[in-house]
């Protein structure tokens, strides 16, 4: 299977925060015959791959299963669904949207038509609020065959291969990580390591604590998407990471100092095999190390992401030669960093 297939097949199941079974389970069939794998309490898929050597510490890999998304939290007299967002998406990238229930039926994201809205309306960035999720329905009555409070709806956008190999779908925040972490369990390992398929990345980052706590490493490497500003009318300094550069390494983010000979090393490790490699230019955004380093007595943690255009939307948008770099680099990574 290539690069494009896994990740194709990956972002199209569908797998909201707290409701990761669908990916979860994909992933295990496909390296369940490769390494030892379990699932805790809270649903992290963790697998242990043995390697021809017991490295002198222990090495936790680690993407998230879950994607941005919503839940239904109301049903008008109309058959209208009121909703929120799970993580944090943009509301000026959700109206008009299609979106897919859990049940497995389309609806679109709709709101108040705009020759119907005020000036100061029309002037300000609709709010969540204001929208709803239009299945069709003829009546409230009508609409709870179809939904129920509770019920989650994702994105519902088709994977699309375009331009210099690139790649469109939803969800690559972090199916793109879940991944690289899949080749590299299916290849044979030098060194014993442990890969954590992680669940609520994108509300509270609480699954990776856990994950964490189960394995109990030396070294956290976390597997991401990053924000990658490198579109027309953002200058230079301001465009964090470059797509087809690498993947990036973070000195600090929002959630965590990143161990700083861990940051050193990696970018040495880059240059000496030859991997594209760069350092992400602003301290933004947040992932799973937050509640890595401060799990039991501390944790030394890494982050490796890849550049993504348009993160938590319908259509974000990665580099093909960045997520086959980044997986490169995490082998070598975990070859080097074991001793």
């Amino acid at each position: 299977m290539t690069t494009v297939e896994l990740v194709k097949n990956l972002c199209e199941l569908d797998g909201v925060s707290g409701a990761e079974d669908q990916v979860r389970d994909y992933i295990e069939s496909l390296v369940k015959d490769h390494c030892q794998c379990s699932v805790d309490a809270r649903g992290n898929l963790i697998c242990f791959k043995k390697g021809k050597k017991t490295p002198a510490k222990k090495i936790m890999l680690s993407a998230h299963m879950d994607e941005v998304g919503f839940v239904v939290t109301g049903v008008d007299d109309d058959g209208f669904l009121r909703f929120s967002t799970v993580g944090g998406i943009d509301s000026r990238v959700v109206i008009g949207k299609r979106v897919r229930l859990e049940s497995g039926i389309p609806a679109i994201v709709g709101t108040k038509p705009i020759h119907m809205q005020s000036k100061e309306e029309q002037d300000t960035p609709l709010k969540i609020s204001d929208m709803y999720l239009d299945i069709g329905a003829k009546n409230k009555e009508d609409a709870l065959k179809a939904a129920e409070l509770g019920d989650h709806a994702c994105f519902f956008s088709n994977f699309v291969e375009f331009g210099n190999s690139r790649i469109k779908a939803k969800a690559l925040d972090d199916r793109a990580g879940c991944a690289c972490l899949i080749q590299l369990l299916l290849q044979d390992a030098e060194y014993d390591f442990t890969a954590c398929f992680t669940v609520c990345e994108e509300c509270g980052k609480s699954g990776a604590d856990n994950a964490a706590f189960s394995v109990q490493p030396d070294i956290a490497i976390v597997v991401e998407c990053t924000t990658a500003a490198d579109v027309h009318g953002v200058s230079e300094l301001d465009q964090v990471v470059n797509q087809g550069q690498g993947p990036c390494l973070s000195f600090m983010d929002n959630g965590c100092i990143y161990d700083r000979a861990l940051f050193r090393k990696g970018l040495a490790i880059a240059k000496e095999n030859n991997i594209p490699c760069q350092v992400k230019r602003a301290v933004c955004g947040g992932n799973d190390s937050s509640v890595i380093q401060v799990t039991g007595a501390g944790i030394k943690v890494m982050a490796v992401s890849m550049p993504g255009r348009y993160i938590h939307s319908a259509s974000s948008v990665l580099k093909v030669s960045d997520i086959d770099a980044t997986t490169q680099l995490l082998g070598c990574l975990v070859k080097e960093l074991a001793d």
